[in-house]
């Protein structure tokens, strides 16, 4: 290491020029890859310390993600639920009642989307938060310490969805379909959370939960080196709930006490994870975890379609809910306005779990 803190052979790397670079050329990961490339661009070459917590990646013996049939009895899939919330943060489910063909047909069109022509691409590639649509490569592209091999379609689904016509065609009608089963999945799970909580089935709807959606369908292109760079960096969410279709490639983690744990697909499964908001809300009763996913080794691309349920009231006030505050369990997080929480989101990068400790009370 030179004097000046810069590893050698840093001279004349131009990261900030590189970054926007890539971010002008609106190629995205998928165009690079399409260029033919053999080895990844510098910018996506992750640091030394990101890079050995990727090896070994899990412990064999670590326990899994747990698999919840919802044709159960209510009662007892309300139990299983509360209990991974409480525990993993993190659990699959099946027997949800969205059809298979809506599934398949959701992970084609994401995928038909980003396998156009760059030139088809190019005219929704856009970082100003706003727009119903946005197609673009690392929403923290210019925050991270490394770039992650993946680029993203958004689609704002409510309070006020995009508007027809903003939707790609390639994708139109199967991410309306989709939208339509996500309400009713959604607030069937809120109201499971809620009830796990000793809350009524309705609260976490009547705060709006439901209302405020976005959809990212993310692409993973094979990845040349994967042992240098990841999918996508460790991070929390910071909404509600979030629902996640996978395809069979697989990829996902989530950090389960010291370990990290592959959340291995499951044919017709959905993935649901406890956002931070959540964990605020519920008083520390659920759980936030960090997961992540590693870079696409496998010679076809990886597809995830991920849901996040926000409150549509942007400018209320969020806290722990006074039901779950008591003299035993006093409240462990200060107030705030969804807007001040998310944009804080945004302006740190996704890597970490300090906006849920920005708002702890010491």
């Amino acid at each position: 290491m030179a004097a000046n803190g810069t590893l050698i052979g840093d001279e004349g790397y131009d990261r900030a020029g590189e970054v926007k670079q890539f971010d002008d050329s609106k190629l995205g990961v998928k165009g690079l890859v399409d260029s033919g490339l053999s080895s990844i661009p510098r910018i996506f070459i992750h640091p030394p310390e990101t890079l050995q917590q990727l090896n070994p990646t899990t412990r064999p013996d670590a326990e899994p993600i747990p698999t919840i049939d919802l044709s159960g009895p209510r009662a007892a899939v309300v139990d299983q639920v509360s209990g991974a919330c409480r525990k993993f943060g993190f659990f699959q489910i099946t027997n949800h009642g969205v059809p298979s063909v809506v599934l398949d047909r959701t992970i084609a069109a994401v995928k038909a989307f980003h396998e156009q022509p760059v030139e088809a691409k190019a005219r929704f590639y856009r970082r100003e938060m706003g727009h119903g649509v946005s197609y673009l490569s690392n929403v923290d592209l210019y925050t991270s310490k490394a770039a992650s091999w993946r680029d993203t379609i958004q689609v704002r689904l409510g309070p006020v969805a995009a508007e027809g016509d903003e939707v790609p065609e390639i994708c139109r009608e199967e991410i309306a379909a989709w939208n339509k089963e996500i309400q009713r999945l959604g607030e069937e799970m809120l109201g499971m959370v809620s009830e796990g909580l000793g809350l009524p089935a309705g609260k976490l709807k009547e705060m709006t939960c439901l209302e405020g959606r976005i959809m990212a369908g993310h692409y993973y292109p094979p990845c040349p080196q994967p042992d240098l760079t990841v999918g996508l960096t460790s991070h929390s969410d910071p909404g509600v709930l979030t629902v996640v279709l996978q395809d069979h490639i697989g990829g996902l983690q989530v950090k389960h006490g010291d370990a990290w744990v592959d959340v291995k697909p499951v044919p017709g499964a959905l993935v649901i994870n406890v956002g931070d908001l959540l964990q605020i809300i519920s008083n520390e009763e659920y759980k936030s975890v960090d997961h992540r996913v590693l870079a696409n080794p496998s010679d076809e691309p990886r597809v995830s379609i991920a849901v996040f349920l926000n409150p549509s009231n942007r400018e209320g006030v969020f806290g722990p809910l006074p039901e779950l505050v008591s003299p035993e369990k006093p409240a462990l997080y200060k107030k705030f306005t969804f807007s001040e929480f998310m944009m804080r989101f945004f302006t740190k990068g996704l890597e970490g779990k300090t906006l849920v400790n920005y708002y702890k009370l010491q």
